[in-house]
């Protein structure tokens, strides 16, 4: 697969690999990690468990297949989440796609922590509300919101953003009874990040 303006690596599709257990602790667990709660965040929070999450990290991480999850959307920018598995360099890339536009805009990059642009509440939830239903991708809103999750660096949140949180995660098989906590460890990492400042520009308005 082959995504124009991203030629650095064996892009695959890597739709399928969200059903498989072990891919939620992969890509968030590390965000919980200063959630400002003593609980020490594990697999099992999003249903998962240590042997899960170390078998697909091997998919995840090889360097001769890096996974590519598309999140395309109706009249607008969508995204893709990609793999960067770089000898010596693994990581995570946040991509936009734009209408009319040949080519995709990194916009972040996850590397054991963020740098990049990122996105505010309000344009995640348009980007994982407007699927795409004749892009090839995911459609399923919530899975959409969870993929985009690690883009936000919007300190001021509104209230219903926990509630739309612990529903997510629960659809992809968080327990009802630890989906709360987790939702407050990522909510609190994500907001204590660097918001934007008064001269930034959105990535979404093609500026």
């Amino acid at each position: 697969m082959l995504i124009k303006g991203y030629d650095v690596g064996p892009l695959v599709a890597g739709e399928s690999l969200l059903a498989r257990p072990g891919f939620w602790s992969n890509y968030l667990l590390a965000m919980c990690s200063n959630g400002g709660c003593a609980e020490r965040p594990v697999p099992e929070w999003f249903g998962e468990d240590g042997a899960d999450a170390d078998a697909l990290s091997e998919v995840l991480f090889d360097s001769e297949r890096w996974p590519a999850f598309r999140v395309p959307a109706e009249n607008g920018p969508g995204a893709v989440v990609v793999y960067r598995n770089l000898d010596g360099d693994c990581g995570t890339d946040y991509l936009l796609t734009h209408p009319g536009r040949s080519c995709v805009e990194q916009i972040a990059s996850w590397d054991g922590d963020f740098s990049g642009t990122g996105l505010t509440w309000r344009e995640l939830i348009r980007i994982a509300d407007s699927p795409s239903l004749s892009a090839e991708g995911i459609q399923d809103t919530a899975i959409r919101f969870l993929l985009l999750l690690p883009l936000l660096t919007d300190p001021d949140v509104p209230e219903a953003a926990s509630a739309r949180l612990i529903a997510a995660l629960v659809v992809v098989g968080a327990p009802q009874d630890t989906a709360s906590i987790t939702a407050e460890h990522l909510l609190a990492h994500l907001t204590k990040r660097s918001g934007h400042d008064l001269m930034w520009a959105s990535p979404l308005s093609g500026s």
